[in-house]
């Protein structure tokens, strides 16, 4: 790995900031020390939103053309360091090396995309309704934007926000989960090596998150918020940003209903789920969470299932071939086996897995769990883990009303031939996003985001740089 890119220090305007206080990143797998970052406080944070409010004086004043230059000056240089990006995020947050290296590939996607929308804000020319006066609709960046990131996509989740702000003329400040910082400081210095100004981008590693939070949320120098995470964490945030009434986009949680209907292919279906679920070990907000199988497919499609998740191969995510790998922390080892323990006492039975790997101590085996219902826990929590919770069901009124029966409403997926049905579930379904025969949902040209309490607002696509942007009407007579 270049070393280069293993940043301790803070980036405030420009320059490397140490201070006396750090904390610990730990490598998941082993909890070996990888770092020891820069614990920012909360003048940190207000010397960053200082640095992103006076630097947008000159960036958002700058051409279209040349902010484009520079978001693809940084994402050839992503694109040049891929694998010594990989490497360095499959150490802090754990995730196999290949998923790691597509996430840095995925993330680079959206600065490309973003590169190009930047030249194409555009405003209008409207008609006068009396012929007398001309109508200017101009779009002008919002001004200083505090991003907030979570641990399981610590690059790209940076990368789809900060590249459509910077395309729209805004500067930011970053606070990135205190798991996986070093991710966000390499960005940076690829970022500065782009020859992004200083100020524009600002990175403020921090254990105080919700310190790090207030100070974003309660100035007046910030004016929108972009945030990534749990439900409650969110609702927070968007309640602090009231005061100020910042913009917000809200990337919430979600519990994502997989369904297999009677006339589905179940070899595309488990290769969708597969694919799905166990994802960064189904630490991700979009993956299949409860998996509704239609009666007539049920046995044939959980012993077909079984034997696949049997097959998957665990250990160091820096292994060749490893696909499943240690869960983010204690915590999250901890939940799911709670999960898993609450559904076999109220009658789920475990087809695979289970329990913790006895060869890896924070890994937990993939599992299959049948006869659940949809009133377990296990079905009404984001699992965020290794696990197949597998509810049967009868026809299809029955699974659109379990399906949405909650609060969350990020990522739906359905398995079907019957283009009617189709239709129904893209109108039915109440979630921001619905796969149809797929399992995977998300690239840059696609617009990303959730309803119900799974957030607001919606990141790549050309959708996504809108919410970096106020609308200025001008009438001229």
């Amino acid at each position: 790995m270049n070393k280069e890119l293993l940043k301790e220090q803070a980036y405030i305007n420009g320059q490397w900031i140490a201070a006396d206080t750090t904390f610990e990143v730990d490598n998941p797998f082993d909890n070996g020390v990888i770092a020891s970052v820069t614990d920012c406080t909360v003048e940190h944070a207000q010397q960053a939103i200082n640095a992103a409010s006076d630097a947008f004086k000159t960036w958002s004043k700058t051409t279209s053309k040349e902010r484009s230059k520079f978001l693809l000056s940084w994402n050839d240089l992503i694109i040049e360091h891929a694998d010594d990006l990989a490497e360095l995020l499959t150490i802090e947050q754990g995730k196999p090396l290949q998923e790691a290296k597509n996430e840095i590939l995925y993330g680079a996607s959206y600065i490309k995309w973003f590169a190009e929308e930047a030249l194409r804000i555009n405003g209008d020319l409207l008609p006068s309704p009396d012929g007398e006066k001309q109508i200017q609709i101009h779009k002008l960046p919002v001004g200083v934007v505090g991003i907030i990131t979570p641990w399981n996509f610590p690059q790209a989740m940076i990368a789809r926000k900060v590249a459509p702000a910077l395309a729209a003329g805004c500067t930011v400040v970053i606070k990135p989960a205190s798991e996986t910082p070093l991710s966000a400081l390499a960005m940076a210095e690829l970022a500065d090596q782009a020859g992004i100004p200083a100020g524009v981008i600002n990175v403020v590693p921090s254990t105080a998150s919700s310190d790090i939070g207030k100070a974003l949320t309660s100035s007046p120098v910030v004016r929108k918020i972009s945030f990534t995470g749990s439900t409650a964490v969110g609702k927070t945030l968007m309640a602090q940003a009231a005061d100020n009434v910042q913009k917000v986009t809200m990337e919430l949680g979600g519990n994502a209903p997989f369904i297999v209907f009677d006339d589905a292919n179940i070899d595309s279906a488990i290769e969708g789920l597969m694919a799905s679920k166990f994802r960064n070990s189904g630490q991700t907000c979009v993956c299949a969470n409860r998996i509704f199988v239609h009666e007539t497919l049920y046995e044939e499609f959980i012993k077909r299932l079984g034997n696949k998740v049997s097959e998957l191969t665990l250990g160091n995510g820096l292994t060749e071939d490893v696909q499943i790998t240690a869960l983010i922390n204690q915590k999250g080892i901890d939940k799911v086996l709670r999960l898993i323990d609450q559904a076999t006492e109220s009658g789920a039975e475990i087809l695979v897995g289970g329990s913790p790997s006895k060869e890896f101590k924070n890994i937990i085996n993939p599992t299959v769990l049948s006869k659940v219902n949809k009133d377990m826990d296990i079905a009404c929590e984001e699992i965020f883990g290794p696990v197949i919770a597998l509810i049967p069901f009868s026809d299809d009124d029955e699974v659109i009303a379990a399906a949405n029966n909650i609060s969350a409403g990020l990522a739906s997926y359905a398995y079907t031939e019957d283009r009617h049905r189709i239709n129904r579930l893209i109108q039915e379904l109440e979630y921001g996003m619905v796969g149809i025969n797929t399992g995977k949902l998300s690239n840059e040209t696609a617009p990303f985001g959730g309803v119900k309490e799974s957030g607001m607002g919606r990141e790549g696509s050309k959708y996504g740089i809108s919410d970096y942007l106020d609308i200025k009407y001008a009438c001229i007579k």
